[in-house]
């Protein structure tokens, strides 16, 4: 039987969103802004008066802490990872957190911009969250559950287990990352300083996730040379980039391999981003799928659609490159399948039922489990995340940190 928590999640967690963290996908510094580290100082200050006396933040916004073994018998060492950053799709500039206590279905107007609502219908998980605390944004912002829930959560459980040293647990190693928002969030860690053997990342959504396979990723990038001319005199001469570039957008299919009309185990080609003039244009894609031969067939299949489209632009050309971004983690996580059986154990120990499932994204921890360090994801109640209708739930949040408690101490037994 634990020792009751008391809780500081909450009060953390409204004081870490409050600090700008957004990440910056186009600059060329890690972190990518400056403004990460600010969370991350905090963070270790923070650590150290709890009693993790290691704790600092290194030259690239990365903090590291430990939390020494309660146990003499060797126990493998474990990490808890959660990133920093939030996303660029929405403003993290002035985040203003509400508590909106004791839910009950109604529609939450976000006081700010009043035609940001939060409502049931649109939300289902909000129907399991009735008599619970949810917090939001004020409208003009997005909150940042993504990932300071998991930040918070992990701090309660640090200081929680630091207060309590009867407690049985192994050597811990915590994890705070920047950039993890714009794909470059383990870019430079320090793995043998880290010196942990199994990681979780603590960046999930429902009550009970749990998720040890991610997408398998990889960016294309399209260059599209066309022929530019003076358009008065451009009859039988130009060949415009920006009209093969439509052509080439307008082709990709609408019905399937497009993120808005597949889910599950289904796989996409999405463009993210386009630049260019008459003569060149740019056109980047993320290419997405769970099985490494599935990502191959939708490459192959966006170079039949390009070279196609070119056909009828004769005197234009093309450049496709792709670029590896992560792979599915659960190749690596199935060589050791106690980090996966620990954690849903923990989970259950913590009194809910626990939901296994497969990512339709990434992070930190695919990464990671290729680095070396093996690292499934375990729920941290965040929802709507990237959005000014962002929320998370306070008692999820508590669950989180039992979750947390409960894994540290099954791997000591």
């Amino acid at each position: 039987m634990l020792p009751p928590i008391q809780h500081s999640v909450l009060e953390r967690f409204l004081r870490y969103v409050q600090i700008d963290t957004q990440s910056d996908p186009h600059s060329k510094t890690f972190p990518s802004t400056e403004k990460q580290k600010d969370l991350g100082r905090v963070l270790a200050q923070e650590l150290q008066a709890i009693g993790a006396s290691d704790a600092h933040m290194d030259e690239h916004g990365y903090v590291y802490a430990t939390l020494p073994a309660t146990v003499d018998k060797p126990v493998p060492v474990i990490c808890f990872c959660s990133h920093m950053d939030t996303s660029p799709d929405s403003s993290g500039t002035h985040v203003k957190p509400i508590v909106h206590p004791n839910y009950d279905g109604r529609d939450l107007v976000l006081p700010d911009d009043p035609t940001v609502v939060i409502r049931l219908k649109d939300h289902p998980n909000l129907a399991e969250q009735m008599g619970n605390d949810i917090v939001t944004a004020s409208g003009l912002t997005l909150l940042g559950a993504d990932n300071k829930a998991g930040v918070a959560e992990i701090m309660d459980a640090a200081q929680y287990l630091l207060q309590h040293p009867e407690i049985p647990h192994g050597k811990i190693r915590i994890l705070f990352t920047p950039d993890e928002e714009v794909g470059r969030g383990v870019e430079k860690v320090d793995l043998q300083k880290l010196g942990a053997d199994f990681g979780y990342t603590i960046d999930g959504e429902n009550l009970g996730a749990f998720e040890d396979e991610t997408f398998s990723a990889d960016a294309a990038t399209l260059i599209l040379h066309g022929v530019s001319a003076h358009p008065g005199f451009a009859k039988g001469k130009m060949e415009s980039a920006l009209k093969i570039a439509g052509d080439v957008l307008a082709r990709l299919p609408k019905d399937r391999l497009t993120p808005e009309a597949v889910a599950g185990r289904d796989g996409f080609i999405h463009p993210v981003n386009m630049e260019g003039i008459a003569e060149k244009v740019v056109i980047h894609f993320i290419i997405r799928d769970f099985t490494d031969e599935g990502l191959a067939a939708h490459e192959a299949f966006l170079h039949q659609l390009v070279e196609e489209v070119m056909q009828h632009y004769p005197n234009s050309r093309f450049e496709l490159q792709f670029h590896e971004q992560y792979r599915n983690m659960k190749k690596v996580l199935d060589q050791h399948p106690q980090v996966s059986e620990f954690a849903l154990e923990a989970i259950r120990r913590a009194g809910i039922e626990p939901i296994a499932s497969s990512i339709r994204g990434g992070t930190d921890g695919s990464r990671l489990s290729f680095m070396g360090l093996p690292c499934p994801n375990i729920f941290a109640g965040e929802h709507a995340f990237h959005s000014k209708q962002e929320w998370v739930s306070v008692q999820d949040m508590e669950k989180a940190v039992e979750t947390i408690v409960h894994l540290a101490m099954i791997w000591a037994e």
